[in-house]
């Protein structure tokens, strides 16, 4: 029987006391900034969540995480109705949940292409988020397991990391297969696979003795009972408090009443990329027209607040077994990148195996095989852009996501050609003794193809990029991950990305998280 999920958790000062630092969202990049600022016994921390504790065997178990999918650890966004998928409403799911997407999601540590991080430094006109330095970043965050490389891998740091332990058969085929088409294969993904035109691997993955090492397992549990430390779950930030143009606290939703929190430095919001921009919104730094149209006074206008919403987006080719296989590890054990043009300097292609058949709830059928795996084609860096805005004005109003998947044409035919590289793929001699044959889409061309893609495309859960970092007019914090216009307040998580990065999102917001206290420690002096 499944443990239960606790009930609200209260430790270190009494809440309603005044904190130095007030950390909103206890997910990924969240978990960062608390456990990171907690360390110092002279700095007040809260950390505030949502959802309820991670002590729940669908998040420890690896092979579970399937089951927290429309759970209570599950915010259960879906997307508006979009024209480009047959008006589908993709579901959305988030973590809500101690440790948020990095207790609920498939455990892999992909930690983006070179370029992706050079992008960042670009964009904000900070070297410290460049390659290089995110590097050290890893280096000091990771007690990776696996093939010792000190350049680019750390060991001793909180994360235990490691490369997929005794990986399917499946796995180790698809990574053979890839070589089969003039794919490289890289004993780590994480090294020098992601500084050139990509490759094949098997996953790194955060399992640590059988059980999912999340990132709050790694930063904040280790400190629980601290008296600098505070913890509150099943509390849900209602808006930003401010005075003039500076926060000073947030009011949040608690066991059914609203309190005020105070913060007399600053206020980090780790919410996500839904909901820090519903709150940011809801507090009156957003659009100034989104604002009025709901009645909230607005304290500042950044109309980049909730826009260029980027996910990646998949499609499965299902293939049937030969005979039934076993699950290891979550399901998801092998990957693959690739750059289908060699002048690209980002891989376009963002290719996930998972050893059980997963078909959208449009394309399921008799099709399906009752035994069998998937390769998900998925766009590494898809063009398309969406938006969050807002229903209403109050903390029980749902944000409104318009991923807006598939609006650019670029990436429908990108899906082709991706689908038609798992299916040359699938068919290697690698999976010889192990694949009967590909379910889906099958032998599917021209329109009928292009249907398909529109009712398989499903989201990789990897939703970011709505409170970008920058120097533009849509730009909503600075290097520094400080809100413009705004005094006392950062956002970190995944929302501050100025594009997606190449591969799973938990790692590259752990860095995000990093960045976080290294601007607030330099600040304040800590």
């Amino acid at each position: 029987m499944n443990a239960p999920l606790h009930p609200p958790v209260h430790d270190g000062p009494p809440a309603g006391q005044a904190y130095d630092f007030i950390v909103c969202g206890a997910g990924t990049a969240g978990c960062v900034v608390a456990g990171r600022l907690a360390e110092n016994p002279a700095v007040r921390v809260l950390l505030i969540e949502a959802g309820g504790d991670d002590a729940h065997a669908d998040v420890m178990q690896p092979a579970n995480w399937p089951l927290n999918l429309g759970s209570a650890r599950d915010w259960n966004f879906r997307a508006q109705p979009n024209p480009h998928l047959h008006d589908r409403r993709i579901p959305l799911n988030m973590g809500r949940v101690l440790g948020g997407g990095s207790s609920v999601n498939v455990m892999v540590w992909a930690r983006g292409h070179k370029n992706d991080w050079d992008d960042f430094a670009l964009e904000s006109g900070d070297d410290a988020w460049g390659y290089d330095a995110v590097l050290k970043i890893y280096r000091r965050v990771e007690d990776y397991i696996g093939q010792p490389d000190p350049q680019r891998r750390g060991r001793g740091g909180p994360l235990h990391v490691g490369p997929a332990r005794d990986a399917q058969p499946v796995a180790h085929a698809l990574v053979e297969a890839a070589q089969q088409i003039g794919i490289p294969a890289f004993d780590d993904p994480n090294g020098r696979m992601m500084e050139g035109r990509g490759g094949a691997a098997l996953n790194d993955l955060i399992v640590k003795d059988g059980q999912r090492h999340s990132i709050y397992r790694a930063y904040v549990q280790p400190r629980r009972g601290q008296p600098n430390l505070t913890v509150l779950t099943h509390t849900q930030v209602r808006r930003l408090v401010f005075e003039g143009r500076r926060v000073v606290g947030v009011e949040a939703l608690r066991e059914g009443r609203l309190e005020r929190f105070t913060a007399d430095r600053e206020v980090v919001l780790s919410l996500g990329a839904v909901n820090t921009p519903k709150v940011l919104m809801q507090s009156g730094v957003g659009p100034g027209q989104e604002l009025r149209r709901h009645g909230i006074p607005l304290v500042q206008h950044l109309p980049g607040v909730g826009a260029n919403h980027q996910d990646h987006v998949s499609f499965a080719v299902i293939f049937e077994y030969e005979f039934p296989q076993a699950v290891g590890h979550g399901g998801s054990e092998a990957t693959l990148y690739w750059s289908s043009d060699a002048a690209l300097r980002l891989p376009d292609m963002f290719h996930c195996q998972v050893e059980f058949p997963v078909p959208s709830l449009e394309t399921a059928g008799p099709d399906v095989p009752a035994h069998g795996w998937t390769m998900f084609a998925g766009l590494a860096h898809p063009k398309s852009r969406g938006r969050i805005t807002l229903s209403g004005p109050d903390i029980g109003d749902e944000p409104v996501i318009q991923p807006g998947t598939l609006s650019d044409p670029d990436d429908l035919r990108c899906a082709l050609d991706n689908i038609r590289l798992v299916q040359e793929l699938g068919a290697q001699s690698a999976f010889r003794g192990l694949v009967k044959r590909e379910s889906l889409p099958g032998r599917l061309g021209g329109p009928a193809l292009e249907a398909y893609v529109r009712n398989a495309a499903v989201t990789y859960w990897h939703q970011s990029c709505t409170a970008k970092m920058g120097r533009d007019d849509m730009s909503v914090v600075d290097g520094r991950l400080q809100v413009y216009g705004v005094q006392g307040l950062r956002i970190a998580d995944a929302s501050v990305m100025p594009h997606i990065t190449s591969g799973n999102t938990m790692a590259p917001c752990v860095v995000i998280g990093e960045r976080a206290v290294e601007e607030i420690r330099a600040l304040h002096g800590l």
